[in-house]
């Protein structure tokens, strides 16, 4: 069913709580939206569309929100197809809807559906459209986080559409409210920014630097909750820490990949003694039980990172393995990393990881790395407390 933003401005997007992993790789417990807005002026205008499995509850909301209407306008400002994948059934259903698409996204849109016959208006960055009491202004934003991506703001209303900026993971009732308290839209903002955004930090720098020029009221994402109010200050506030790589908290995500709970039982002793010299909410994670993209996006939260692998055919733990090329890959830069390694007779997981990390921009490598044999002796602990120490000295400032 259609949702009321505005006057005349209507949700028609639609929830998904079928899947169990968005883009078959991250885990959505809770579901996802595909976001798509209907503005209702005298010339009806539709930002993007549904992905395919909801096409017909997608063109029911629609339906509901025309209320009669004709669509003049589909915006389209994002082509991955959890936004782009109705299109074909929506320009079959409108025939004189023009398509509003930039070049780049016309080659995407030509690339994708092949056979549509509307007409395609192509914009230029800043160009601007009047479809009746509203003027809308084209803003690009390549690589936030495909190469064709536009915004578009509504200078009548001061709504912004951002595509998948100031996006999250979750389903839940009213993407138009504002009922549930900020703190409980950051985690999945956070994990669905560092995984699908992350990599892009300069390019999202770019992008808040053309929004912050604007007055906003509203913004309205291809995923997740409408943001209003505070609401708005405060995403784009943790925006501006993600996109520059600042850490929000000076603390310590620890990592570890145990076969048989040696790796394990050092790396939960270092995570006591890290607690024990004073560093709040240390975070422990078993990387063969919590999927990768949380701990992708605690490490954009915090500063320092602990990782703890057992060695496993010469090289690093499959699961650490990822891990490890997933930081390296998310371009997750100034963070610092100690590390851990076991291994019965040939232990080098740690030298390999920080090969690996070593690539990644501003990575910087403190402590001693503690390497053992089997399990952790006492020796071993001792060197476990000293490199606690040395991370906790460290977080704190000392």
């Amino acid at each position: 069913m259609k949702q009321k933003i505005t006057e005349d401005l209507y949700y028609i997007g639609v929830a998904d709580r079928r899947i169990h992993l968005f883009e078959n790789v991250y885990p959505v417990n809770d579901g996802v939206t595909y976001n798509s807005y209907l503005l209702a002026d005298e010339n009806p205008v539709i930002f993007d569309t549904a992905d395919g499995a909801f096409t017909s509850a997608y063109l029911e909301n629609l339906n509901e929100a025309l209320d009669g209407k004709t669509p003049s306008y589909l915006v389209v400002q994002h082509m991955e197809p959890d936004h782009s994948a109705s299109i074909k059934a929506l320009a079959e259903k409108y025939p004189e809807m023009k398509i509003v698409v930039n070049a780049k996204s016309k080659i995407f849109l030509e690339g994708f559906f092949p056979d549509l016959k509307n007409e395609c208006v192509v914009v230029k960055d800043g160009e601007e459209l009047v479809t009746g009491k509203h003027t809308l202004k084209f803003v690009f934003a390549p690589m936030v986080h495909w190469p064709e991506v536009m915004f578009t703001y509504d200078i009548t209303d001061k709504t912004l559409f951002s595509a998948d900026a100031f996006g999250s993971f979750g389903a839940t009732g009213r993407v138009t409210g504002d009922e549930e308290p900020f703190d409980a839209y950051i985690p999945e903002a956070r994990r669905y920014y560092s995984n699908i955004v992350g990599k892009y930090g300069v390019q999202v720098t770019a992008a808040l630097k053309k929004a912050s020029a604007v007055e906003i009221a509203r913004v309205c994402p291809l995923h997740g909750k409408v943001l209003t109010g505070d609401r708005i200050s405060k995403a784009v506030g943790l925006y501006s820490k993600w996109a520059s790589y600042t850490p929000e908290q000076n603390s310590v995500v620890v990592a570890y990949a145990s076969v048989y709970g040696n790796t394990k039982k050092a790396a939960e002793h270092l995570a006591a003694k890290l607690g024990e010299a004073g560093v709040t909410d240390v975070s422990v994670y078993d990387v063969s039980k919590t999927h990768f993209s949380y701990i992708i996006a605690d490490c954009f939260k915090k500063s320092h990172v602990v990782l703890a692998s057992v060695t496993y055919n010469a090289g690093i733990f499959p699961a650490m393995d990822n891990l490890v090329r997933e930081i390296a890959r998310h371009g997750i830069a100034n963070r610092k990393f100690a590390f851990i390694e076991n291994g019965s007779w040939a232990a080098q997981s740690a030298k390999l990881m920080r090969e690996i990390l070593s690539e990644v921009k501003g990575a910087s490598f403190i402590g001693e790395p503690v390497s053992f044999r089997s399990t952790p002796k006492a020796e071993d602990l001792a060197m476990l407390d000293a490199l606690a120490e040395h991370v906790a000295k460290d977080v704190n400032g000392n």
